[in-house]
């Protein structure tokens, strides 16, 4: 007897073997798969309380996020394009202009949207990136992991250290009084250890902790003083060192030419370590991450992969884990990962002017097993088989920029979209069945955004930038 059946559907395994089975099934007991297979062989030696039929549905594991940021959600496309305005925005309100309800909120309406997206593993950094990171106090990621465990999907919160000189100022709210204090890199490093200890492999394996420290390259000794230079230096050891010892994931944002060589130097690359944007790289440097098996999380819609190319086909060709992430959700991109595989493919193939290039297949498995890898979970999450985690999404067909009913894959990367997600189950746990969530009321989710959102730009005094800029309308440039 097991808990789940879903049955008669296209099962795209993403198995070793990559086994597409046509009329498939898979049996679900607590939160593991304990059988794949055709529909006919399944159901006669299972039987469940609950039986989902998938005809007409790509059944598929649970795409994986691998690089977002928790906040965004609620600054997306502040400053109408204008890029120096809504870095400021971020800057203010994930050091000063936040409250613990704003980032619990946040991250229920962050992972609302994965839901609904067939998202089910992602990996969010508290704040807007290596320098914004809200981690003065673990009360703020404490409230951002609760509200990811009532919507019941699986997360990599990634905190730590910030860019010398400290101390840096940050502040909290009470009431609409706020006040401001010094936050020392010491404090940052405890409010890490103390978030580890609380959440780490928690709920399931549902909820994680990463860790986290600023991008370094040789230009930042221009920038940083000798004695603050060595600090971050120094810094970011502790916090790889960190990682290592936990067996956690340890990652870098925005890392671009020379920073992986610099990386290299410091001895905080390997297989925990996993390196977002990586634009601009050097042959030397994809050689360096094949050779100390570092992954990449590659985010070809970012404006990152605008200003430069990150040589993804280049670090798969060289043996390097590259998984896809979506940067999202701001300033101007959602956590749908149908459009960033079709970003991808399209990203890369106009570059090398060849449509052969990163085929849908390669696209697929860089938001699954790919992923699942990156984060040190390929032997839990990933794909559909035997033992794994059930993690999974179900994807409809009977739409008509599916149809006909051929090539079900290629139609599932190349046409598909977020919406075509009807039911998820993660854990075992099924979240969304018909496209109606179960795990939370959305609408109570969608009000407390919008209260939150309110709020922050009220004590931001942001209202302002929700205005198109004058060059909105016909201009072609901004």
């Amino acid at each position: 007897m097991a808990d789940i059946l879903i049955i008669n559907g296209i099962v795209v395994t993403m198995d070793g073997k990559r086994r597409v089975i046509e009329d498939g099934a898979v049996a679900i007991t607590g939160d593991r798969i304990v059988a794949v297979g055709a529909t006919a062989q399944i159901t006669a030696k299972h039987s469940a309380p609950k039986v989902i039929d998938a005809s007409r549905k790509i059944v598929m594991p649970g795409f994986i996020d691998a690089h977002a940021h928790a906040g965004h959600g609620f600054i997306k496309t502040l400053g109408a394009g204008r890029s120096d305005l809504w870095y400021e925005a971020c800057g203010y309100t994930y050091t000063q202009g936040s409250t613990p309800e704003f980032w619990r909120a946040e991250a229920q309406l962050a992972a609302l949207e994965r839901l609904r997206f067939g998202v089910t593993t992602g990996v969010s950094l508290l704040g807007g990136g290596d320098t914004i990171l809200r981690t003065d106090d673990p009360i703020y990621g404490d409230a951002h992991c609760d509200g990811v465990k009532e919507v019941g999907t699986r997360s990599f919160v990634a905190v730590g250290s910030t860019r010398p000189p400290h101390p840096l100022t940050y502040g909290s709210w009470s009431g609409k009084n706020a006040k401001t204090y010094p936050v020392t890199f010491e404090q940052q490093y405890a409010t890490c250890e103390t978030l580890i200890k609380t959440w780490h492999g928690k709920h399931g394996q549902r909820i994680n902790i990463a860790l986290i420290t600023p991008t370094l390259r040789e230009e930042h000794r221009k920038e940083l003083s000798a004695g603050d230079m060595a600090k971050a230096i120094a810094q970011a050891k502790q916090v790889s060192a960190l990682a290592r010892a936990n067996g956690l994931v340890f990652t870098q944002d925005g890392h671009a030419k020379g920073s992986v060589a610099f990386a290299k130097k410091m001895g905080i690359l390997g297989p925990e370590a996993l390196l977002s944007h990586s634009t601009g790289l050097t042959k030397g440097e994809i050689s360096i991450c094949a050779d100390t098996d570092t992954k990449i999380a590659h985010n070809p819609s970012a404006i990152a992969s605008v200003l430069a190319r990150c040589p993804a086909i280049e670090l798969m060709d060289a043996g390097v884990t590259v998984a896809l992430g979506s940067d999202a959700t701001a300033p101007d991109r959602n956590g749908d990962m149908f459009r960033h595989m079709q970003q991808a493919m399209h990203y890369h193939k106009t570059f090398f002017k060849d449509p052969k290039v990163l085929p849908a297949g390669k696209a697929l498995e860089m938001c699954t097993i790919d992923g699942a890898r990156a984060l040190g979970m390929e032997k839990e999450i990933g794909s559909l088989e035997k033992g794994k985690k059930a993690d999974i999404a179900l994807v409809d067909l009977a739409r008509p920029h599916m149809y006909p009913l051929h090539m079900p894959v290629f139609r599932l990367v190349h046409f598909a979209n977020g919406n075509d997600v009807t039911t998820v189950i993660v854990d075992g746990k099924i979240l969304m069945e018909d496209r109606v969530v179960a795990s939370v009321n959305e609408t109570r989710v969608l009000e407390e955004a919008q209260k939150e959102a309110e709020m922050m730009l009220d004590r931001g005094k942001f209202r302002p930038l929700l205005k198109a800029l004058p060059s909105f309308w016909g201009h072609t440039r901004q």
